[in-house]
């Protein structure tokens, strides 16, 4: 059964100025910018009281339709989180048999990763690092 309209409105706070063009979403706030592309997703997308609030609209939906416009708010609330207070990642390796060695390289320009399911090839990924590693193979850089 299809709904006829389904929608579901979310604040946004005063530090952060949300763009919408084209189901392109920009969030910009104190820490940067972030945007992320909802074209795949067939809801419409509406900025209220002057842009202090995001409507997200779905027409003739279906449940999977109705699912995607939680979703599509959640991610606009991760791109808030991003802009406002920052993010981190943290990358741990895990083995089972062959034990895996991962070395930052001398001007920290990426990572060497060695003996990868056993390969004798040298696995070698370039990125710019910011912050730590310590002796134990855990890794961990962020985006401020």
């Amino acid at each position: 059964m299809k709904t006829i309209l389904a929608s579901e409105t979310m604040e946004i706070p005063e530090e952060v100025t949300v763009k919408v063009s084209a189901k392109m979403i920009s969030v910009t706030g104190p820490r940067g910018t972030l945007t992320r592309n909802f074209k795949h997703l067939n809801l419409d997308f509406q900025l209220q009281e002057g842009g202090r609030k995001l409507k997200v609209d779905a027409w003739f939906g279906t449940r999977k339709t109705m699912a995607a416009i939680r979703t599509a708010i959640s991610h606009v609330q991760n791109l808030i989180t991003g802009v406002t207070k920052g993010f981190r990642y943290k990358m741990r390796f895990v083995y089972a048999h062959f034990p895996i060695n991962a070395s930052i390289t001398a001007a920290n320009k990426g990572i060497e990763i060695r003996n990868f399911l056993g390969e004798k090839k040298v696995n070698f990924f370039s990125f710019s690092l910011t912050k730590q590693s310590d002796r134990r193979a855990r890794f961990s850089w962020s985006c401020a």
